[in-house]
């Protein structure tokens, strides 16, 4: 269950509200154990400061739990931390709007891995994907999801495979909200070429990225054949990224067996520049398009003498 819970997200990373709150408070708690080193502050002085244990002060250095306002200016001014411009962002990393998410009905259906990736997913400004095998997630008609999520290795019921292809459709939604990411997706031709069900479900598949390109929000490139070779990041990824205050990036890598995210700053900028490097291979967006229509028009005449 876990590798098609997984798939319902593209293999690709998703952590809505939950999910960056983990991320921003690993960040937040990493941030703050630096300063307390810095400024020589032991795990008990920081305790009594925010009236806790020292427990406590081990769990939010972890990420593992929350820090109110009043608790962080403590710290904050224990450590020394005076520049208007760290307080801030720290601020920003320690703020978590508490709002209902649109799939809190399907708590119950979905893994805390795939949470955590639909809170990025849901709140970032940009985001930034190479996908080796599959189209993403977002981008994928209900026929082409169903043929991926069918093909994994423990393969859904029928019951969780209508389930998930619903899921799965309700986060392209992401798309309609006032203010929608970013979003770039790059992938090697193979991945448009790799037949997913049948020459006519392909087919629309190919258009439904045609369409999808006509956003101002949306960009979608393909690394041709022709390239003799372009940069290797080992699989794929997402990069979610936050700017402002909060001034936040998280790399999601999913496996076979689970998924892993990076936010610290070292790891983040090998991937944020693997993916300039990918970028820098791919075809232009216009070129791109013009590359899948004709696999698409090439498509549809198979369908029609078939």
């Amino acid at each position: 269950m876990q590798f098609v819970a997984l798939q319902i997200a593209g293999q690709e990373a998703t952590v809505g509200q939950q999910a960056q709150r983990t991320a921003r408070r690993r960040k937040l708690g990493a941030a703050l154990k630096d300063a307390r080193v810095s400024a020589g502050v032991t795990v008990a002085q920081a305790a009594k400061a925010i009236d806790g244990d020292k427990s406590k002060v081990s769990r939010v250095e972890t990420g593992c739990q929350r820090i109110t306002r009043l608790q962080l200016n403590a710290l904050m001014d224990l450590y020394g931390v005076t520049q208007k411009k760290t307080r801030d962002w720290l601020t920003a990393l320690a703020s978590e709007e508490r709002k209902r998410n649109w799939w809190t009905q399907y708590h119950e259906m979905l893994p805390g891995g795939f949470k955590e990736t639909l809170l990025l997913e849901n709140d970032a400004a940009r985001i930034k994907v190479y996908q080796a095998e599959v189209i993403p997630g977002l981008l994928q008609t209900p026929n082409y999801a169903r043929t991926v999520m069918a093909g994994a290795p423990d393969p859904p019921t029928d019951e969780q495979l209508d389930f998930y292809v619903k899921f799965r459709m309700e986060r392209q939604r992401v798309f309609e909200r006032e203010d929608p990411p970013q979003y770039v997706c790059i992938m090697p031709e193979g991945v448009v070429r790799q037949h997913m069900g049948s020459t006519a479900a392909m087919a629309t598949q190919l258009r439904r990225l045609v369409a999808a390109s006509q956003s101002p929000h949306i960009t979608i490139q393909i690394i041709p054949y022709t390239r003799n070779a372009y940069a290797c990041t080992g699989g794929s990824f997402n990069l979610y990224s936050y700017p402002g205050p909060m001034n936040l990036e998280v790399v999601h890598i999913p496996y076979l067996d689970g998924e892993l995210y990076l936010e610290d700053d070292e790891p983040v900028a090998k991937y944020r520049k693997a993916f300039e490097n990918i970028q820098a291979s791919a075809l232009s967006a216009q070129h791109s398009i013009e590359l899948i229509t004709s696999i698409a028009n090439d498509l549809d005449q198979e369908a029609t003498h078939t």
